[in-house]
This record gives structure tokens, sequence and C-alpha cells, in this order.
């Protein structure tokens, strides 16, 4: 069998290069969790467009976060960064990046002009995070407000719109501040040293645990209590919850750090189940 053309090995490399650039362990969890919770909510055909604008705004968030810290990777000799591990050169991330937003400008409006610009309002405040906010105490204010969003983005496409209540607000905020904090967990010794001081560097890694750990519980909490009268499914949801934030202390404490942010996401799931079993309270 003859081996492939080199220009097709480069493609396909290029190709799963991108898919890691896009950093696609969030993009999956946020926009699953985007889709799940419209289709609760009620949102029907149109979660459609939920699950398309939230994957192309995550794309570029992603991309041009690896596009603008191509440098600083390659200071910190992260050869698990397809820029400076030559994968994908800067000028394709860079374009992929910009089609990424080209597209999340009209799926964002799909969803209707109040959520569209809700949503492409959240996309700005990200590239924000991306250009510096994220080297500065107020690193976790983007995923407040970002995440904090998703509920009235969700909401604000309903017929008749609304605006969603507190409760969800504020447990998607907190959720969206919680996983900051353990996603940079593996890279604080490595950002402190190249002269990025945002939150969770300023805290230190016991500290970053900490505060991850207690804003994921606080947002369980919210979710579980806010619509009133959880029932024993709700419970058992809480408590599975709980337990993988047991998890994310102990594997932040002891070192285990990407572990501790996957167990995160495994958290920010069981909460999203919270928010599947209470989606009726958003309608």
């Amino acid at each position: 069998m003859s081996a492939l053309p080199e220009a097709s090995v480069k493609g396909r490399h290029a190709f799963l290069g991108l898919i890691r650039g896009s950093h696609p362990e969030p993009v999956v969890a946020v926009t699953g969790a985007n889709g799940l919770l419209a289709l609760s909510a009620g949102r029907g055909w149109s979660t459609v467009w939920v699950l398309t604008a939230v994957l192309a705004g995550q794309l570029f968030v992603g991309w041009t976060n690896d596009y603008l810290d191509r440098d600083l990777d390659a200071r910190a000799r992260r050869a698990e960064k397809p820029v400076p591990a030559g994968t994908v050169p800067p000028r394709r991330m860079r374009g992929a990046a910009i089609a990424a937003l080209v597209a999340c400008v009209p799926l964002s409006l799909a969803n209707g002009l109040a959520p569209g610009l809700l949503h492409l309002g959240a996309v700005g405040v990200a590239t924000l995070y991306n250009l510096g906010l994220k080297s500065t105490p107020a690193s976790v204010v983007p995923y407040l407000l970002c995440f904090g969003a998703v509920p009235a983005f969700i909401t604000l496409g309903l017929h008749p719109p609304h605006l969603p209540p507190f409760w969800a607000t504020s447990a998607a905020a907190f959720l969206g501040a919680g996983a900051h904090f353990t996603q940079v967990l593996p890279d604080i010794e490595k950002d402190r040293r190249l002269g990025v001081s945002g939150l969770p560097q300023r805290l230190g890694t016991r500290g970053s645990t900490l505060a991850a750990a207690g804003l994921v519980a606080v947002s369980a909490l919210f979710v579980l209590l806010g619509p009133g009268h959880p029932a024993q499914l709700q419970l058992a949801a809480l408590a599975v919850t709980l337990v993988l934030t047991g998890g994310v202390v102990y594997c932040g404490l002891s070192g285990r750090h990407r572990l501790a942010f996957r167990l995160t996401l495994a958290a920010a799931t069981g909460i999203g189940g919270l928010f599947l079993l209470s989606g009726w309270a958003l309608a």
C-alpha cells in the first residue's frame, strides 16, 4: 500500500491541530450544555441556532486565544500547543478564528435580535479576556459575565421572550467562575514565570482549587434551591455533583491539575442535569 502524499498528511495534522487549538473540552461542554438547556426550556427546533451560534463563538474564542498566546506558549515550550509546535501556521489559526467570527454573527442573530446581541456581547467580553484581562486581578469577571448571560440567551429566544430568574443567572455565573480557576491550574507556575498574573495565579494552586470547589458547590445549590421544592432525583444529582466537587479539591491539592479540570467539567455536567430537571422554571 502506498503512503499518503505528504500534503495530505500535513493537511490532516493541521486539521487535528486546529481541533486541539480550539480547546475542545470546554467547546464541547459549553456548546452541549447550552443546547440541552435550550431544549429543556422549550426552545424546540430553534435549539439548532443555539448550538451553532455557541459553537462558532467558542471556536472563535479558543482559536483567538491560541493565536494571541503563540509567543508565550513558545517561550513556555508548550509542545501540545499547535502553533508553537509547528502543526498549524499562525496565519491558518488566525484565518480559522476570523471564519468562526464571521459565522457567529448571523448564527447568533438567528436566535433573535436581543439574544443574538447578548451572545455577541459575551463573545466580545471573552475576547477582551484573551486580549489582556486574563493577566489582571479581574480575570474572573469575563467568566462571570459570559456564563451568567447563558440563561438570558436561552429565555430571550422563547415566545414570549423574558429574562430568566435570578437563581439561574447566579448559578451559571458561579459555575463559569469556578471553571476559570481549575482551567488554569496546570499552568499557574508557568504563567507566573511568564508574567501572567490573573486572579488564579495570584491565589496560587491551593487558593484556586478551593475557590473553584466553593463556586461550583454554590452554583449547584442555587440550581437546587432556586426553583423551590427539590425532588429526590434533584437531590441525587446534587449529591453526585458535590462528590465530584470533592474530587476537584483532592486532585487540585495533590497535583493532579488536569484531572481537577476534567472533574470540574463533570461537576458542571451534574449541574447541567439539575438545570435540565428545573428547565420548566426557565420557560
